[in-house]
């Protein structure tokens, strides 16, 4: 049974950071891309960022770019995403994802999900 475990958010005021993980198991960690996503209340779900299947290859929004980091640790199964610089609309529930191709920014390509960790930013 393959599970995605995020941990890491919080309550945290603007202009700070926070790291979010995500630990994985039952599936080969190192076969898979792994991507954050957040949804925001009455908000449809948008990418934030992911990384290759190796690390080799990073991928971010816009919105988030030269702000957020993400990265990961093969043999911890462990995906991580360093969020610095928060802004009050980067609030959202943040949810990893696993996914057996190369289309990153396609929530509908990921195979599996996290449960989601709340991320929010005050003012």
């Amino acid at each position: 049974q393959v599970q995605l475990v995020e941990s890491g958010g919080g309550l945290v005021q603007a202009g700070g950071s926070l790291r979010l993980s995500c630990a994985a198991s039952g599936l080969t960690f190192g076969n898979y891309a792994l991507g954050w996503f957040r949804q925001a209340p009455g908000k449809e779900r948008e990418f934030v960022a992911a990384i290759s299947r190796g690390g080799g290859g990073t991928y971010y929004a816009d919105s988030v770019k030269g702000r957020f980091t993400i990265s990961r640790d093969n043999a911890e199964n462990t995906v991580y995403l360093q969020m610095n610089s928060l802004k009050p609309e980067d609030t959202a529930a943040y949810y990893c994802a696993a996914t057996s191709t190369t289309y990153y920014y396609r929530s509908y390509e990921y195979n599996y999900w996290g449960q989601g960790t709340q991320v929010t930013v005050s003012s």
